[in-house]
């Protein structure tokens, strides 16, 4: 049975631990502390080294009590600002915080619900084969433990991330690809009042090239969007310099690309009328998940649902997850929705009844 004052106890002592991205130490002492307690064996990898935080990913061992296949849950430790302070309180069945912070169930519910479908296991000895823990670093500023993940140290094929909004129960099968995009813009810098003329303005090439390109919602797959433009000087000058950074995304890297060059064609074209040079460039920041329909793992988690009597519900998400990296890596990725809500909020809130839920149904997975 799971225990519901437990997990709340475990949940509420991780949200007061501050850990914004590359700060996640004080997070990772305390789990490694718990885990090795109970006998388990803690590898930290060189992930915190690799991206200058302050801690690696842990990845525990828990030895196996019957069959199967091994089987890893991963949880990331760090939480996006404001988490410092954060004191949760309990509303009747909701949680959220006191304060001017988020709650930090986003991801620190994933990593109670892990541990407490372990507690579970072991109370009532039911088998289960190889499991391993991962608590990631960095998931929220660019997925950096998971990019930077030993993965000697976890040699299950089939992980599921405990990471996405949604009611317990809820599968996601489909999540985009992204590019982070920079555009410079070089014109001519001239006075703006003596002899506009002999100037090329670097932010009238940026306008002209925005006006031609489709944004935002681009088809039912596909995003885009300009998130922040910088340049110029004073009003008296003629800008020669403007940089835009954007981003696209799209659940099929086709369509991505095509994004991607009709972006870039705008800026050509916005050079050949106006003047001046442009250059383009972006970076994958990871790869497309899509888990295929006949997978068996997929087809594993679908029946721990019902065997539990939840209705599996399959869908895409428009955002990224440590599960778009692992799925690039060849690991069988599947997350799942854990009941959080308003995550990246001071409004963020999980439900008692989500919490147990769903771990409840990590338990089911976890066994042979």
């Amino acid at each position: 049975m799971i225990n519901k004052e437990r997990i709340l106890d475990l949940f509420f002592e991780l949200v007061r631990i501050d850990s914004p991205s590359l700060q996640e130490k004080k997070v990772a002492v305390c789990l490694r502390e718990k885990m090795e307690k109970r006998g388990y064996v803690v590898h930290e990898d060189k992930a915190g080294e690799l991206s200058n935080g302050d801690t690696g990913n842990l990845i525990v061992h828990i030895p196996a009590t019957g069959e199967g296949a091994p089987i890893a849950f991963s949880a990331h430790m760090d939480c996006v600002q404001p988490c410092i302070g954060v004191e949760p309180v309990l509303d009747g069945d909701v949680v959220r915080s006191a304060g001017q912070t988020i709650l930090g169930g986003d991801d620190k519910a994933g990593i109670a619900m892990a541990i407490e479908a372990l507690n579970h296991l072991e109370e009532e000895s039911i088998p289960h084969p190889d499991i391993y823990l991962v608590f990631s670093i960095c998931e929220e500023s660019g997925m950096f433990g998971a990019k930077n993940i030993d993965t000697d140290l976890l040699p299950a094929k089939d992980i599921i991330v405990l990471d996405s909004g949604g009611a317990v129960g809820t599968i996601v099968v489909a999540a985009p690809a992204k590019a982070g995009i920079t555009m410079t813009f070089t014109g001519k810098s001239a006075h703006a009042g003596i002899a506009p003329e002999e100037g090329i303005s670097a932010i009238q090439i940026a306008g002209e090239a925005i006006s031609k390109m489709s944004l935002l919602r681009i088809d039912e797959s596909s995003t885009a969007n300009l998130g922040r433009i910088e340049g110029g000087t004073a009003t008296n000058i003629v800008a020669d310099s403007v940089t835009l950074t954007a981003e696209a995304r799209s659940l099929f890297e086709e369509s991505l690309q095509t994004q991607l060059d009709h972006m870039e064609a705008c800026c050509a074209a916005a050079v050949k009328k106006v003047g001046g040079e442009y250059e383009f460039d972006y970076e994958i920041s990871y790869p497309v998940l899509r888990v295929d329909d006949n997978s068996p793992f997929l087809c594993k988690v679908e029946n721990c649902c019902k065997n539990i009597g939840l209705t599996p519900k399959k869908v895409p998400t428009g955002g990224g997850s440590d599960a778009n990296i692992l799925f690039g890596k060849g690991y069988n990725a599947v997350t799942l929705g854990i009941g959080m809500s308003k995550v990246h909020t001071t409004e963020e809130f999980i439900t008692v009844e989500s919490l147990t839920s769903c771990t409840k149904l990590v338990a089911e997975i976890m066994k042979s």
